[in-house]
């Protein structure tokens, strides 16, 4: 491990000084200073991942960075754009601040080049960052937006779709239920186009019903039955009729027959952290305000 960190740092040392003597009057003299930054870019290189197998990984980062800004002085935009990428899997390890920075200079060569594809996945990179490292849902958020704009200007649906959920899945969660019950809305409609994914609409008509439980009652209700009404196989599911006899409680203002409810559907067909999280701000604000409907 040491010895790779002492060869690593002697490439450094030498790319300095390849990089000290391309600048200096015999080197503009006689030529041969842009060989000198290629054969600096590739001690970079090296010194980068004998720093990623001394496991020194801000250093790796560091190393891919000074690479990826001589790609970029000398036009080399695409291999910039790469050391970027190879700089933030590094910092990812131990700052996740710097490794969003590197993602975002990529980004940036990307979108320039109209590789928007590429910039929608690193976008995405980052808002996992966010979501898992960082613990940022908002920041997460605005990532995974751009994603989906990118991915749908490329006509990437299903990836557009992807990210768009995450974001209705954290809007829910900051309590911004209105977003997340257009978007819930707008890719159940989207499934109900395909065969193949029509079945997933039922999930995310469920999420949205929750989402309008969680702000009033009326509109979950009459929400169910539009749902019901545009996918008429959803009518015949748990998840409808799980909602429908939460409402009839709600409405009764029956909390333990609420509870109950939840207690037997989870019995059943587990519900996961976001599922119990909605129905137990539900259940509190029944529970606190009694005439809300």
């Amino acid at each position: 491990m040491a010895d790779n960190e002492q060869k690593a740092l002697q490439l450094m040392a030498e790319a300095e000084k390849k990089l000290n003597s391309s600048k200096g009057f015999l080197g503009s003299l006689f030529g041969g200073g842009s060989s000198r930054v290629e054969d600096a870019v590739e001690c970079y290189q090296r010194a980068a991942n004998m720093f990623k197998m001394a496991k020194k990984w801000s250093q790796a980062g560091k190393a891919f960075c000074e690479a990826a800004n001589l790609h970029a002085k000398a036009g080399s935009r695409h291999d910039a754009a790469t050391n970027y990428v190879d700089a933030s899997n590094s910092y990812k390890k131990t700052d996740p601040n710097e490794a969003v920075a590197c993602l975002l200079k990529a980004i940036d060569i990307y979108t320039d080049m109209g590789r928007f594809t590429m910039a929608a996945k690193h976008h995405q990179s980052i808002a996992e960052m966010f979501e898992n490292e960082a613990n940022d849902l908002q920041r997460s958020i605005q990532h995974y937006e751009q994603a989906a704009d990118y991915f749908k200007g490329e006509e990437s649906t299903s990836s557009a779709n992807k990210c768009m959920l995450k974001v209705a899945q954290y809007a829910a969660q900051l309590e911004d239920y209105d977003k997340a019950i257009q978007i819930y809305e707008q890719v159940a409609s989207s499934c109900l186009d395909s065969s193949l994914l029509k079945y997933s609409a039922k999930e995310y008509f469920f999420r949205a019903a929750l989402c309008h439980l969680s702000v009033d009652l009326l509109n979950a209700q009459h929400a169910l039955e539009k749902y019901a009404q545009q996918y008429p196989a959803f009518q015949d599911s748990r998840e409808y009729k799980l909602v429908k006899t939460l409402c009839e409680h709600l409405e009764e203002q029956n909390i333990e027959g609420f509870t109950e409810t939840v207690k037997d559907y989870d019995s059943i067909s587990r519900l996961d952290q976001w599922y119990t999280t909605i129905l137990l701000r539900i259940k509190k604000q029944a529970n606190d305000n009694p005439d809300l409907r």
